[in-house]
């Protein structure tokens, strides 16, 4: 079952990042790494290729209240995104009586390679099990994205099924495999 969690008043500190709500001063960090072909293709979405599109989706990041932003300490910028969504699930009987949610996640192809991604996805993982309660993720990746698998593969998650997705920004079909994580002190 889908539920709201509304993570406006909500930071999350890990070694390395921050996640926390987005702001509109976010918008030039946003746009870099957004705008970079190739970034949010492995996502489903068309790189930005302006900066007016960038702000239009960050004031959803903002009105809609489920997409953190992943700030790097190091240098202050925001690097990337996470998101707390619809899940596939609420769609399969087997889990229909589960709080549920899916993570989805993008981040700056500058800062690729260094963990930055399985450490963001933990700390998500553990706020959402502990703090909302919730008794399952899901997540998903193209068959194509070998960086989102291995994050996938890191944080535990458990493979469930393949699967298609259709993007409409790309107006491509992707095969992608579909994955759970549940919480087990529940």
């Amino acid at each position: 079952m889908d539920i709201t969690i509304d993570v406006t008043n909500t930071i999350i500190e890990t070694d390395r990042l921050i996640l926390r709500p987005w702001q509109k001063c976010d918008l030039d960090d946003f746009y870099e790494y957004a705008s970079v072909e190739g970034v949010g293709e492995m996502a489903g979405w068309r790189h930005h290729t302006s900066i007016d599109i960038s702000k239009e989706i960050l004031g959803s990041f903002i009105s809609e209240k489920n997409v953190f932003a992943i700030e790097y300490k190091e240098d202050n910028k925001v690097i990337g995104s996470l998101g707390l969504h619809w899940s596939w699930a609420n769609d399969e009987s087997e889990y229909a009586n589960l709080k549920v949610k899916e993570i989805g996640y993008v981040l700056s192809k500058a800062y690729w390679g260094k963990g930055l991604m399985p450490e963001a996805v933990k700390a998500v993982i553990r706020y959402c099990f502990k703090e909302c309660k919730l008794d399952a993720l899901t997540v998903g990746h193209f068959v194509i994205n070998d960086q989102s698998r291995r994050v996938i593969e890191k944080c535990g998650f458990a493979f469930v099924k393949n699967s298609e997705y259709y993007s409409k920004q790309l107006e491509t079909t992707f095969k992608d495999k579909k994955y759970i994580i549940f919480n087990n002190d529940n």
